[in-house]
């Protein structure tokens, strides 16, 4: 009974993973089609990789969408870390229920409405004092901190709720400052969740299309706006190309902060047993 159960299991497991890396493998094998026709294998060859490279608007949107994804995910780790601490260490203030709910509110309203309701701020700000002047990059990027902050100051919260105040009370115990525990102690406790908030903000940056549709102007095209008008006129190989480097690029950044999280995870089990000891 045991091992059929664990062979169904397994079944399972498999069908799941095949599920989903089947067609992402097949996307990057068809990247190297030399034929014109995506169903259509007509051998081995990077000619659209090369006409990738030497496309200006690829590059010009692949620019824009990394400026605003690094922009984005940098203030809105800062001030997500402010509102998760706030959250998490002031349990009781006047206006509390009103700004978990404000925190919350991106997090389950759509796109759509966000989209909508951020467009129609901006309007009537360029209406009142005339900015902004237009609709581009500065729009997207406070667009995107909007939302993304959300999900940075979720997870801070998650990641105080679960951490020992010993550290931090026994600093204040021995006459620290609180700016300084918050500097010595607290931060660098945050450290992984920052980190992990950061890499969020930025792929929810960077894949977003529906918010950026709404509040983008001309000459303000991110990569995603890209790639969705180019399906809607007909999809071409070097999309392939694109989407596996981007699969390619994404993957080592998930490697790489694993990789970093593990070693500082080993860090912290040495500098404990060392305490031990």
């Amino acid at each position: 009974m045991h091992k059929n159960r664990s062979t169904f299991l397994i079944t399972c497991l498999c069908f799941g993973f095949a599920f989903l890396y089947i067609p992402i493998f097949l996307l990057i094998l068809y990247s190297f089609n030399d034929s014109k026709l995506l169903p259509v294998w007509g051998g081995f060859s990077t000619r659209w990789y090369v006409t990738l490279f030497n496309s200006e608007d690829v590059w010009n949107a692949t620019l824009l969408s990394l400026r605003i994804a690094l922009i984005n995910a940098t203030f809105a780790t800062l001030l997500g870390t402010m509102a998760g601490l706030a959250l998490a260490r002031f349990t009781r203030f006047r206006g509390r229920t009103l700004f978990t709910g404000m925190i919350s509110a991106p997090l389950v309203m759509p796109e759509v409405i966000t989209g909508l309701s951020l467009l129609l701020l901006f309007i009537t700000l360029q209406q009142i004092i005339g900015w902004p002047g237009s609709r581009g990059m500065t729009t997207i990027t406070i667009a995107h901190i909007t939302f993304s902050m959300a999900y940075v100051a979720i997870i801070i919260q998650s990641r105080l709720i679960n951490d020992d105040l010993s550290l931090e009370e026994a600093a204040l115990d021995l006459g620290a400052k609180p700016f300084r525990v918050l500097i010595d102690i607290t931060l660098p406790l945050l450290a992984p969740g920052m980190t992990a908030g950061w890499l969020l903000a930025f792929t929810l940056s960077l894949d977003d299309l529906v918010i950026a549709s709404f509040v983008s102007g001309p000459g303000s095209t991110t990569l995603p706006m890209l790639i969705y008008s180019r399906v809607r006129l007909g999809l071409k190989p070097d999309i392939n190309a694109l989407a596996t480097i981007l699969i390619v690029t994404v993957a080592l950044g998930v490697l790489l902060a694993g990789w970093i999280m593990l070693r500082q995870h080993q860090q912290k089990l040495k500098a404990e047993q060392l305490a031990s000891q």
